[in-house]
């Protein structure tokens, strides 16, 4: 916890935290949570806020010590930016907010599949006796289901920002939303039909924020890589009409860097779009970030009335109380 910061003079203005004015006007950082910060893109979103000490001051949330070593290494932080919560923990969570006087949060939790062992073993025993060996099979450990991260999770996270009086939610989502057939839903699908839908759960959350009141950014990438940022043209669209492009990729740092920029933006509030990139060498790689931001403001209004269905629920009347 950090003390000696004071109140954003502007937040009054309609809710929001106009992040780099609000800067500029009270000499300031703006305190930005990033949740998920010991995930991959996560950690590079904390380590670019970090970057920029004059307009923000980031606070890391993870849930466990593996994710905080990972913080560490990857995002910079030292341990006063970390703090360890659970994010289905809306109470706890407003207290987190609370305390380190949160004005702007990034959410980048997600579930995480993690590859069954012996599905492996299978596959690699049927290349060798060059037979079928199917596909790998996955499986979410317990309490980490798209149901109990990216959505119940995804909610709590923005019920303690209201209550913390956060002014700004970004979220890192995922583009594909629209489409209840695409392949990603059926990862850890059970043969109850639970358990999976992850892109499903995902925009069930997004249509929470947008319904909050919060201003909000929804930011739905392409298929994230580990690859340098900065060095590719960055392509806006909405409503997954990039996925009909042949390469539909985007480096995780440029979707950090998005995120930062966001903050920064005026024009991002209130928005959702899709993002991918351009491979290398084809277009100027994405600096100028107010017209970036410009035409996602002459974008149309994402359409939330594209219903991919409703996912089967294994928690249909909530998580259980811990």
């Amino acid at each position: 916890k950090s003390a000696g910061v004071s109140a954003c003079p502007m937040r009054a203005y309609s809710g929001l935290v106009l992040a780099g004015l609000c800067a500029a006007a009270a000499g300031t950082p703006v305190r930005v949570m990033v949740t998920g910060a010991g995930g991959r893109t996560g950690a590079l979103t904390f380590k670019k806020l970090a970057e920029r000490p004059l307009e923000f001051a980031p606070v890391g949330l993870v849930r466990s010590g593996k994710a905080a070593k990972r913080l560490r290494k990857v995002g910079g932080a030292t341990e006063s930016q970390i703090l360890r919560c659970d994010v289905t923990d809306a109470v706890a969570l407003a207290q987190s907010m609370g305390d380190a006087k949160i004005e702007a949060l990034v959410i980048c939790t997600s579930a995480v599949p993690q590859i069954k062992k012996w599905s492996l073993v299978k596959v690699l025993m049927g290349k060798l006796l060059r037979r079928a060996g199917g596909r790998p099979e996955f499986h979410f450990p317990a309490g980490g289901t798209p149901e109990e991260v990216d959505y119940y999770g995804t909610l709590a996270q923005v019920d303690a920002a209201k209550k913390a009086g956060v002014g700004h939610i970004v979220l890192v989502s995922s583009m594909g939303g629209t489409d209840r057939t695409n392949f990603l839903n059926t990862i850890a699908r059970q043969p109850s039909g639970v358990g999976g839908d992850i892109l499903v759960w995902k925009r069930k959350s997004e249509k929470y924020i947008a319904a909050s009141g919060v201003p909000y950014t929804i930011i739905h990438p392409g298929g994230l890589i580990d690859e340098p940022g900065g060095k590719r043209h960055i392509v806006a669209g909405i409503n997954d009409d990039l996925i009909k492009r042949p390469v539909r990729n985007i480096p995780r740092d440029d979707v950090a860097a998005v995120c930062v920029q966001a903050l920064l933006s005026p024009g991002a509030r209130n928005r959702a779009f899709d993002i991918i990139t351009d491979p290398v060498g084809e277009g100027a790689p994405t600096s100028d970030w107010p017209a970036f931001f410009g035409k996602i403001a002459g974008l149309a209004a994402y359409d939330y009335s594209i219903d991919p269905g409703e996912p089967p629920a294994a928690f249909p009347n909530g998580l259980p109380k811990k």
